[in-house]
């Protein structure tokens, strides 16, 4: 079955759209009032019931989508009245759509800015035959030739607080939306919480997909919910923090449910009166200026700025995807015998009794720090970034990280994972 489906009660004007066998939109006549509920079902009962709603021998009669908007419109439901014509390009260049910014295309290309466009999207992929591949913000992933798939840039757009208790506040947001504009918006409004995650480069959809963290925080600790379209039916569903399983940079949609799902719309929990972070990195260093009881949360956030900008390139400048590699894990014997011949390694005891190392420094001791192969290489200011100048491929960046993961590996016993999604990559 394909998603969503129409239907409305015989012999009454109540209509509904099943997004998924769990999740239903329904639209209501009470009196001169029109009603509209989004229907989570969370128990089995209420899964039932979309059961019996879809089936062919019950009092539900199917109906086409301009019938349902009809009745939808009326109780003014914020739905888009006229579906946005699918525009699917062929051959696009997608330099331009990723900070690593290395060439390579796109064998079908197209924008969505809707869940409607997205099921578009994904029927003329089915149709056709073809694969679908999410650019997202295009900063978390290394392009290893062209993309022979249906590419979407997902440009869903939009900020609502869904609560706001005057203290509390609970907002959605679109996928699309630009991760650090978002986090300015948060803190133009007075909401703290994400003030540490300042100038992290990507969309808002990608960040719950490799739970993304810096200076202490991780977006797992102000998450509410998420919704994302299922690829292989288009029903819409909401997942749960739990059902999510964050990791240190991992959830679901990168081991379980990977390719699976994509993200639409992303809500967390932000707090006018959240603590401030400050014990992470240099960011008490930054704010010695400042006593510590008139500090703000948009203090904390101009010096996590200032320090990402001293050590971190911009992107618009040199072609990079931030952290190429993550922090590794290892046993504590094995960091103990380490910090023997290496005291002065920074070392993080974690409370699983292992013990998480800097990547960046393990790469800066092994030597290559600063090195430079002309159209590629690794940043002189941090060398857990990889570089592009311009005119190298995703293999000569690959082949690049395999060497720095290879001196590591010889020189402290440690294997260090690229934290930057490589596609096309060939075994």
């Amino acid at each position: 079955m394909q998603y969503p489906v129409y239907l409305q009660l015989s012999g009454t004007e109540n209509v509904y759209a099943i997004q998924g066998p769990d999740r239903f939109w329904e639209c209501t006549p009470l009196g001169a009032q029109t009603l509209c509920h989004d229907v989570l079902a969370t128990t089995w009962p209420e899964r039932q019931r979309i059961l019996d709603m879809v089936a062919d021998d019950g009092p539900w009669e199917r109906i086409d989508r301009a019938a349902f908007e009809a009745q939808w419109n009326k109780g003014n439901c914020n739905m888009e009245s006229t579906a946005i014509p699918l525009d699917v390009l062929e051959h696009v260049e997608l330099a331009q759509y990723t900070t690593f910014g290395i060439e390579a295309k796109a064998r079908w290309f197209a924008e969505v800015t809707s869940v409607d466009g997205l099921r578009a999207a994904l029927d003329w992929s089915r149709s056709h035959g073809v694969e679908v591949f999410v650019l997202g913000g295009g900063s978390n992933m290394l392009l290893h030739g062209d993309v022979e798939a249906l590419v979407l840039r997902i440009q869903i757009r939009g900020v609502e607080v869904r609560s706001d208790d005057g203290r509390h506040v609970e907002v959605a947001v679109g996928a699309g939306e630009v991760w650090h504009d978002f986090v300015m918006h948060t803190l133009d409004q007075g909401w703290g919480g994400l003030e540490n995650l300042s100038l992290i480069p990507g969309s808002v959809g990608a960040s719950p997909m490799q739970n993304i963290g810096a200076y202490g925080v991780e977006i797992r600790d102000h998450f509410a919910w998420l919704d994302a379209v299922r690829i292989s039916d288009g029903s819409l569903q909401r997942f749960m923090a739990e059902d999510c399983a964050f990791g240190y940079r991992e959830s679901v949609f990168k081991r379980e449910e990977k390719g699976k799902w994509i993200l639409v719309r992303v809500a967390f929990h932000l707090d006018r009166e959240s603590p401030l972070r400050m014990g992470y990195g240099a960011i008490e260093q930054e704010l010695q200026h400042i006593p510590e009881a008139e500090r703000t949360h948009r203090d904390v956030s101009e010096a996590v700025i200032r320090i990402r900008q001293s050590k971190l390139p911009d992107p618009a400048q040199i072609g990079n995807a931030g952290s190429f590699f993550k922090n590794p894990t290892i046993p504590a014997k094995q960091a103990e015998a380490l910090l023997a011949t290496h005291p002065n390694m920074p070392n993080y005891p974690q409370p699983s009794g292992e013990v998480k190392l800097a990547a960046g420094w393990l790469i800066e001791q092994a030597g290559w720090k600063g090195h430079n192969r002309a159209t590629h290489g690794v940043h002189d200011r941090q060398a857990l970034v990889l570089v592009h100048f311009g005119g190298a491929t995703g293999k000569e960046v690959w082949d690049l990280a395999q060497d720095v993961m290879k001196s590591v590996k010889a020189q402290f016993g440690v294997s260090l994972e690229p934290e930057v999604n490589q596609v096309g990559l060939q075994d």
